[in-house]
């Protein structure tokens, strides 16, 4: 067994409690958030997955705002853990209309500056990745959808290009995904409404 190989079984392990901590609504997520990119930068670089290697640059940023906006709240909440929320109107439009601008700008780099062999793709799971783990940090239980689409994707994609844990994996997190949507739907129920 290759370095690589035992990398990818170290990150998919860190990727299954990755997905129980986030299924549970547990700010525990963004310290495995912390762990999965770094293994996921040196495996999609040397596969040839250029977007997803720049993606896990944001993750590392994205997971510290996403502790701290779930361990401390947000303006006006300070000290307060997050609640979780559904996604407004707004907010959808913005993140598709950010999700559109990104997967074009990506795809444009990657096909310019790069030799990846799956352009659209990895730019559209990449785009649409970035949009869903900034949900995630707002704590929407909207956030699930998005990465229903991403999953699926993804898992067809590594399969592809011959990751085939983290094909599983994400084949997992596709189940899951619809899953989580349901359990944050009724944690959100569950939680108490803080007076205004």
């Amino acid at each position: 067994m290759n370095f690589d190989s035992i990398l990818e079984i170290f990150g998919f392990t860190v990727g299954l409690l990755y997905l129980w901590w986030e299924y549970h609504a547990d700010a525990k997520v963004w310290l495995a958030s912390v762990i999965m990119p770094m293994i996921s930068m040196w495996i999609y670089y040397s596969k040839g997955l250029y977007a997803d290697f720049g993606i896990n640059i944001y993750y590392l940023v994205i997971a510290v705002y996403g502790f701290i906006v779930w361990t401390r709240g947000s303006a006006g909440t300070a000290k307060k853990p997050r609640q979780i929320t559904h996604a407004s109107i707004q907010v959808w439009g913005g993140a598709v209309a950010a999700t559109v601008i990104l997967w074009i700008m990506i795809w444009w780099i990657l096909v310019h500056f790069t030799d990846s062999t799956v352009p659209v793709a990895d730019a559209f799971t990449t785009a649409l990745s970035i949009v869903g783990l900034w949900m995630m940090a707002r704590k929407y239980a909207e956030q699930w959808l998005v990465w229903f689409v991403v999953d699926i994707v993804c898992s067809c994609l590594y399969y592809y290009k011959g990751l085939n844990f983290y094909c599983i994996l994400y084949a997992v997190y596709t189940v899951i995904a619809l899953l989580g949507y349901r359990k944050w739907l009724r944690l959100m129920k569950g939680q108490t409404v803080e007076p205004s």
